[in-house]
């Protein structure tokens, strides 16, 4: 838990479905890892999916204020906790 009312899950950067947000927390290769921090795919960094194509890939993604595309198998090695908002009464 993040904050009260809000709560995260870690996922895949390309399991996380297009209108949500996620912070990134880490890159399972360190391959993609210079190109994707030199994008501002930082670890602690806040992305929004913003558009997936006709066939899933690739996405876009809101990060450092502007759109990134990436590659599906390029989002499989981001892990990020998606921001999840609950509906808590008191």
């Amino acid at each position: 838990m993040i904050d009260s009312g809000l709560f995260t899950v870690k996922k895949r950067l390309s399991e996380i479905e297009v209108g949500k947000t996620a912070i990134i927390k880490e890159f399972e290769s360190c391959d993609l890892l210079l190109k994707l921090m030199e994008m501002g795919f930082i670890p602690g960094e806040t992305v929004k999916i913003d558009h997936r194509a006709p066939f899933g890939d690739p996405i876009s993604i809101l990060v450092s204020g502007y759109r990134l595309s990436l590659r599906l198998d390029e989002a499989r090695m981001i892990w990020a906790e998606e921001i999840l908002i609950t509906n808590s009464t008191p």
